[in-house]
């Protein structure tokens, strides 16, 4: 028999994309004061895989994933989903968004991303919203899954989330050593 015992805290990684680079600072500033610090930011990378957001948010979009220092809790997923959807709303002009948030977190075995569309392979959390297992893990790196979002497959996005898991790992062995 199973015995239950509680699931590994988690690093929470919020990808962001938007037209305007300018409202980087102040949605960053949002996100972090429900958040908390942040660890890690990735580069600046082009958003170019689909056309689906153009007519909301403009045909020219651009990525930047942010790290958050805490961990957090897996089962906290839904709750702060709806705190990014929320800071979307916000930002939001004219009913059309300027920033779209996508919250999920690493584990040392897989990226799982949260959302409010139910498909397949994605799993109820509560409140409205589905947690998307996105990329797994294996021997030395995330791998793509059929459905994984193309961006999410890209070399340089899973190098990022390669080093992300890596300072997680490092976040990890030094809550163990503190007594």
């Amino acid at each position: 028999m199973s015995r239950p015992k509680s699931a590994q805290s988690a690093k929470l990684v919020i990808g962001l994309f938007m037209h305007d680079r300018d409202l980087l600072m102040p949605v960053t500033q949002a996100l972090c004061g429900h958040f908390g610090g942040i660890d890690m930011v990735s580069a600046w990378m082009p958003f170019h895989h689909t056309n689906y957001y153009a007519a909301e948010m403009g045909d020219v979009l651009f990525r930047r994933m942010l790290v958050f220092r805490n961990l957090i809790e897996q089962d906290h997923l839904s709750d702060i989903k709806l705190k990014t959807n929320a800071i979307e709303r916000m930002f939001m002009s004219n009913d059309k968004r300027k920033v779209n948030l996508d919250p999920g977190y690493i584990l040392p075995e897989r990226f799982v991303l949260a959302t409010g569309k139910n498909f397949t392979h994605r799993i109820y959390i509560g409140q409205g919203i589905y947690a998307d297992l996105t990329l797994i893990y294996r021997k030395s790196g995330f791998e793509p899954l059929a459905w994984t979002y193309p961006d999410y497959m890209e070399m340089s996005m899973r190098s990022f989330l390669h080093q992300v898991r890596n300072n997680y790992l490092c976040d990890l062995k030094s809550q163990q050593s503190q007594p």
